[in-house]
This record gives structure tokens, sequence and C-alpha cells, in this order.
């Protein structure tokens, strides 16, 4: 009922995949302020996200937030002059880039600059409004006439956060993990997302039983879990890696445990009170 008044009939989390094995960089990109998104396109909430890292190659990593001391103006100039095909914008002149491992967590409120790199299987974990992604850099793609793919510049620089810079971005956005329980029985793991954020997300290692109202769920690691409820509100259920699930808020409890003899990861997503 919470989620309802606030959201209505929106359903207000995704899990979606972002694969880029053997493939190529996305689209650097900045999602609208909330005040943004509402003055412009009439939404009460926007696009906030996270990057959570299932695998990787060697040379996998993730673009995020800008780089110290660097020249706002020669930025916008560049991406529009590269825009207009006469120059390749250099991202990483001016945008971090981190280098990405297996169950690393990257944090993206609204205003911050990401993108995945090649060479990683993401797991995005996301507010719904996903049709208003302002784009940046297209990395020279081209359609079918020639010219460089859209993107969104003007609206892209008004929701720029400039003061997002390195040493904030460390310290607020990546792998913010915060241990909440650590027993024999499980491990339970805060890894997100931002403040700024209204998604809760947690891992957990090992079986555990939770009851935190609405859940959307994926298995990060281990082959196969079994879903129950100790009070037979549903019957059990098996998932396997990298399956998303979801648990309504009327169950109050369930569990989750490994089939076989393996140790099972499961990140778990829900809207903060």
């Amino acid at each position: 009922m919470k989620n309802y008044c606030r959201f209505g009939a929106e359903f207000p989390i995704r899990f979606d995949f972002l694969d880029t094995i053997d493939g190529e960089n996305l689209s650097l990109q900045v999602h609208p302020l909330t005040e943004y998104i509402k003055s412009h396109f009439g939404m009460t909430y926007t696009q906030d996200e996270s990057y959570y890292i299932l695998d990787c190659k060697d040379d996998g990593g993730v673009y995020l937030g800008l780089k110290e001391g660097i020249d706002k103006n020669q930025m916008l100039t560049d991406l529009k002059c590269a825009q207009e095909g006469r120059v390749s914008f250099d991202a990483e002149k001016y945008v971090n880039k981190f280098h990405a491992k297996k169950h690393d967590h990257f944090l993206i409120p609204a205003g911050t600059i990401p993108c995945s790199s090649k060479n990683c299987m993401v797991l995005e974990i996301s507010a719904t409004p996903y049709i208003f992604t302002f784009k940046l850099w297209n990395w020279d793609r081209l359609v079918l006439d020639g010219l460089p793919r859209p993107i969104h510049i003007e609206d892209g620089e008004k929701n720029i956060q400039w003061n997002r810079t390195t040493s904030w971005v460390k310290d607020n956005l990546v792998n913010h993990v915060e241990v909440i329980h650590d027993g024999d029985d499980y491990l339970e793991e805060r890894t997100g997302l931002h403040e700024l954020e209204f998604i809760e997300t947690r891992r957990f290692t090992s079986n555990h039983q939770t009851d935190h109202g609405f859940n959307m769920l994926n298995l990060v690691e281990g082959q196969t879990a079994l879903v129950e409820s100790p009070k037979n509100e549903f019957e059990p259920y098996t998932v396997h890696y990298a399956e998303t699930f979801a648990v309504p808020a009327k169950v109050k409890e369930y569990t989750i445990r490994p089939l076989n003899d393996e140790t099972i990861k499961v990140i778990k997503a829900y809207v903060r009170n």
C-alpha cells in the first residue's frame, strides 16, 4: 500500500541486463534530476540506477562521474564537435573510468554520468521511467545516413552534476558496502543505493530469511536456490543463476537456501520507507 500511495500504478523497480561481453561501450549518458523530469516531462520520480557486475573480462570497467579540475565549457564544446563528426570525443580526458570485477556495485544517482565499458555483464538495478535518458556520446557510432547517432547534449548539460568528481564518486558511489549481519547463518551487506536514491539494495550470502515488504531479487552467485515460505504462503520454487524473481509485500517471511552444497549470493532491492 505504501508503494501504491507513492507511485500509483507505476512499478518502481527494474532489473535488467546490459551485456557488452565481446561488444562495445554503452553510450555515455546522464539521467534527469527529479525537478527536471517533473517540470519538463510530468514525472514525479526519475531514473536513479546502479550497475551490479555479474561478470566481466580483465579489461571491463565502468565510466562514472567527472575527473577533478576539468573545464566544463571545453567538455561541452568537445561533445558538440564530436556530434557534428568533426572530432572523436576523448571520454577519458573528462570522465573517470574504474576497473570492474565480479560483485562490484557502482551507484548512479541521477545527474551522475555513467557508462558501462565493453566486456561487462551488468545487472542494472534502477527506477523505471526508462525513456528519459540523455545521451552525450556514442563512441563514433553512426546511423544509416552516415551521421552520428542522435544525442541530447542540451538536456544533458542542464542535468550533469559538475561537482560529482573523482573523490566524491570514490567516497559515495563505488563499492559502498556496509555489513549488516555477519554470523554462522548468513552474511547480509548493504550495497547501496546512494542516499539520493529511493531504492535500497542488500546482498545476502548463504541461506537467509527476510521480511522487507515487496522485494525484487536476483541470484548473483550459485547455480540454484530454493525459495520457500515458512508459513506456506506460496508453493516453494527454484531459481537459477542470474534469474530475477519477485516476492510481494503480503508475504511476510520467506527463506532462500542453496539446493546444492554451494555458496549462494542474492541481491535484493526494495523501496526505502
